[in-house]
């Protein structure tokens, strides 16, 4: 038996989720050194993340690549419209405001799935739920404050585009339950790169390039985005939603200290505090449900357990 195999379902569930988490982390970083336009950075992050993702699924399915693909159906097809468009959100996110606040806007996506599953799924929030959507409004509110310049307002509307359609997308998935659609980010690549190359052709005079800039798009997007993405759309496989959001924090508190770090990229106090308001109450509420289940399975598992022992006794 294998290391991996002997692990269980959860802890296979940690594993992925927190290691895309960390690989996605020098994301945002990463698309900020580029400096390039918005459409050739979207085209390159499209087009190179598309062959990243499709050398990962023949990797894992092998022969069964196509029918991995058949088994995601329409499903699969709006999983990859939907990812297109969080990537363009995150991307030109970037471009406009600071990456410490796309992260952090893009933390609430978890409270955006809690309303989506309410609205489609018809599933009951209990009242720390609103408590916490509300909060996390709050937090948002005040990240959009930190710059009340133009460029700034587009990032944020940008980054709360991306933190919807992923919201839509998790959503999604769960209502096909132990279905891989990772396999299906190979079209959100090339809709993404194919829409982007339109308008970088339309440019002027378009060109490749410096090489160390290509370096950087290059790990950046077929490397780190790939590997990244593909164990994090794996995630609700394994874990519960809540525990799929808190480990997504890894990717926001790393990627955002990595942006003060290198970029300088300080934020006002408002957005500091905001920032916190979402990180802050998205853990809290994170390991308070994680506790609940973990209680739930505690007494399920000793139910029987209990009944054994009074029949013997009997």
């Amino acid at each position: 038996m294998s290391r991996w195999s002997a692990l269980s379902h959860r802890q296979q569930g940690l594993l992925l989720t927190g290691g895309g988490a960390i690989i996605m982390a020098p994301d945002a970083l990463l698309i900020k050194v580029t400096d390039l336009p918005d459409a050739e950075i979207l085209m390159w992050r499209g087009f190179l993340s598309a062959l990243g993702f499709l050398l990962i699924a023949l990797l894992r399915y092998g022969r069964g690549t196509l029918g991995a693909y058949r088994r995601c159906g329409w499903t699969g097809i709006a999983v990859a419209l939907l990812f297109s468009l969080t990537t363009c959100g995150f991307v030109l996110g970037n471009q406009y405001t600071k990456a410490g606040n796309v992260l952090m806007i893009l933390a609430s996506s978890p409270i955006i799935a809690a309303v989506l599953s309410w609205i489609i799924l018809k599933e009951r929030l209990p009242r720390r739920t609103w408590l916490a959507i509300w909060l996390c409004m709050v937090g948002i509110a005040m990240i959009a404050l930190d710059d009340a310049g133009a460029g700034s307002w587009v990032g944020n509307a940008f980054a709360l585009m991306a933190a919807t359609t992923l919201a839509i997308n998790f959503t999604l998935c769960r209502t096909r339950p132990g279905v891989d659609m990772s396999p299906m980010l190979v079209f959100n690549g090339i809709i993404v790169g194919s829409t982007a190359g339109l308008f970088w052709l339309a440019g002027s005079e378009p060109s490749l390039p410096a090489a160390n800039q290509l370096a950087v798009v290059i790990l950046l997007c077929l490397i780190i985005v790939p590997c990244g993405v593909t164990l994090l759309q794996r995630g609700p496989l394994y874990l519960p939603s809540a525990e799929v959001g808190l480990l997504l924090l890894l990717e926001v508190v790393v990627g955002t200290l990595l942006a003060w770090w290198i970029l300088g990229e300080q934020p006002a106090p408002v957005a500091l505090i905001g920032g916190s308001l979402v990180l802050g109450t998205l853990l809290v509420k994170g390991l308070y449900e994680r506790r609940l289940e973990m209680r739930q399975r505690a007494s399920v598992s000793t139910a029987p357990s209990i009944t054994a022992d009074r029949s013997s006794t009997v």
